[in-house]
């Protein structure tokens, strides 16, 4: 199945907001638990978070944009820009 990786950046300030809603974030990906190859946050020099990043499997990029779309991150006005980017992994070697 095709590789997507989900590229997010947070709008500024909004650490409150991504406290708020991490929960329903979290149970949103368990949902799709093998579909995930990795996930995490984005990280500023601080180690705060700062965004999110994800390479997941989807049938298609259609299937990975509306994913994207739905996370509760995303549907709660986190993210200052999102970008679904088909991905291949080279290496460590498959």
């Amino acid at each position: 199945m095709p590789v997507y990786a989900i590229h997010c950046i947070d709008k500024p300030q909004q650490r409150e907001l991504r406290a708020s809603t991490r929960e329903q974030h979290l149970a949103y990906l368990e949902s799709a638990i093998e579909q995930v190859l990795v996930a995490g946050p984005l990280l500023d020099d601080e180690g705060l978070p700062i965004g999110s990043m994800l390479l997941m499997e989807f049938p298609d990029r259609r299937a990975a944009v509306a994913f994207a779309a739905e996370d509760p991150y995303a549907r709660a006005g986190l993210f200052a820009s999102v970008a679904v980017t088909a991905w291949r992994q080279v290496f460590p070697r498959p």
